[in-house]
């Protein structure tokens, strides 16, 4: 299985991404990506800036963990994760996840998975600036309920 597993400030092309993993094998039968992007507004407050931060090494070790467990509960045939830090404003794009696989319901189940360890068990900090103000975001209690539930599903 190919990863590629990127922290980075620059922007990334969900198109150029798609066509690495679709390209990977003559056997994807499947390609489900996902890509999320900053929000104008979140807890009713307008959203000027979101800063990320992570820890440089550790955070790749664990993207790479959950790639590893994606890939050992489903048939993934490559696996892309990209990961934006810095500052970032609404509308950017914050984070791209695309998996491989030979049939879809294996990548559309891989994909979520990754999204929601991601969400939990990546090393990554968020600072919002608000008009209210300066605030860190703590992980969502559902972003930690999605992520326990694969914890009954093997």
């Amino acid at each position: 299985m190919d990863f590629r597993i990127l922290v980075q400030e620059e922007p990334f092309s969900q198109q150029a991404e798609y066509d690495a993993l679709r390209s990977n094998s003559l056997s994807v039968g499947a390609v489900v990506t996902f890509a999320g992007t900053v929000r104008d507004i979140n807890d009713d407050d307008t959203v000027k800036v979101l800063h990320l931060e992570h820890y440089p090494g550790m955070t790749e070790k664990e993207l790479s963990k959950i790639l590893e467990e994606a890939s050992d509960r489903w048939q993934v045939l490559g696996a892309t994760v990209i990961h934006r830090v810095g500052d970032l404003y609404p509308g950017d794009e914050i984070v791209f996840v695309g998996i491989a696989s030979q049939h879809r319901g294996d990548a559309f189940q891989a994909c979520e998975f990754v999204m929601d360890y991601l969400k939990t068990r990546a090393t990554f900090w968020k600072k919002e600036k608000t008009v209210q103000g300066d605030r860190w975001l703590t992980t969502r209690q559902s972003d930690v309920e999605a992520a326990e539930s694969w914890e009954s599903d093997p």
